[in-house]
């Protein structure tokens, strides 16, 4: 086993409450500064500019994994990683054609900017990508998994827009093997209140939407190897 630092969640400026800062480019390069082995892109609702970070990070020498925050119908966001590029756009189409759509007004909720692998602007999602799509939470494990990919529940611990807050409850029933806790010291009561989690790995991410928020490598994660498929494994292990 080896350990890497990571960070699992990070927005672009493809999200609308992304800052215009966070260009692929200027995400990997924060990544390396700051010594992280292995860093994710999930934007809302969107995969369209993992190309380019995946295409920045190899450059930098990160593993860079594809993915997305979705917003489930339930308002519930999950990450979503997958194991190709090309599974995590497939992912993509599946969650637009689902994605109630309504334009989005850059002066009130930010620009949603694609960009290239010469880390520049090659276009504009005209949809506002934060809104939930009609895909509920207790099929998104297995919707995932038909991707290659893994789900985990984000930011549980919030008092919005997480499993906990929306819900009510953990389903006993789901199927998930990793959660991810923004304040590590709340863990403690989260497993008593909720005894599914006494058996998931538990994650923390930045989820940040500035490049100064990304993770410090402080925390590290067990893997077999350094790969994507390496860091997908041991999410989806118990």
């Amino acid at each position: 086993m080896i350990s890497l630092t990571y960070d699992l969640h990070i927005h672009s400026c493809l999200s609308p409450c992304g800052d215009d800062d966070m260009t692929p480019a200027n995400i990997a390069g924060m990544a390396a500064i700051k010594g992280l082995d292995v860093i994710a892109l999930t934007d809302h609702n969107a995969c369209r500019n993992c190309p380019a970070l995946m295409a920045a990070a190899e450059e930098y020498g990160v593993l860079a994994i594809p993915g997305m925050e979705i917003n489930t119908s339930e308002e519930v966001h999950a990450v979503c990683l997958f194991p190709t590029l090309e599974a995590a756009l497939n992912f993509d189409g599946y969650v637009y054609d689902r994605l109630m759509k309504f334009p989005n007004k850059a002066e009130i909720f930010g620009k949603q900017q694609i960009y290239n692998q010469e880390d520049q602007v090659e276009g504009e999602e005209e949809n506002l990508l934060i809104n939930s799509a009609d895909i509920s939470f207790d099929r998104l494990w297995e919707l995932v998994q038909s991707y290659g990919g893994v789900m985990f529940p984000a930011h549980i611990d919030k008092g919005a827009n997480s499993l906990i807050a929306n819900l009510g409850f953990v389903p006993p029933d789901s199927r998930f093997t990793t959660a991810e806790v923004k304040d590590l010291k709340k863990l403690h009561q989260l497993r008593r209140e909720n005894p599914y989690l006494e058996k998931c790995k538990i994650i923390s991410n930045s989820d940040a939407h500035y490049l100064e928020h990304i993770n410090e490598p402080d925390l590290t994660f067990p893997v077999h190897e350094k790969s994507i498929r390496g860091v997908l494994d041991a999410l989806m292990k118990k």
